[in-house]
């Protein structure tokens, strides 16, 4: 019989900042997502609170598309927008 191996062991002895530097994670870019997360969240209830009124529901709709499309933007660029603001040169 084989012996399959699918994934090599990784030491998790160091914690939480083993576990996100394995999914690619930092601190900052889980603040990071998780901020996109909560516009996102905010967006979507702006999306089902629109009015009967066309011209009124445009306008939020408008609004609230551009604060999903911030969000997005947010969640997929959010760790290089702000590395330079969390790497400090000293």
């Amino acid at each position: 019989m084989r012996n399959f191996i699918l994934a090599k062991p990784v030491d998790m002895s160091g914690g939480f900042k083993d576990f996100f530097d394995t999914i690619g994670l930092t601190g900052g870019g889980l603040v990071t997502k998780g901020i996109a997360a909560v516009i996102a969240v905010i967006a979507v209830r702006m999306l089902l609170q629109l009015s009967s009124d066309p011209k009124g529901a445009l306008r939020k709709g408008s609004m609230a598309i551009g604060t999903l499309f911030v969000a997005v933007v947010l969640a997929l660029y959010g760790g290089e927008l702000f590395s330079t603001v969390t790497e400090a040169k000293g």
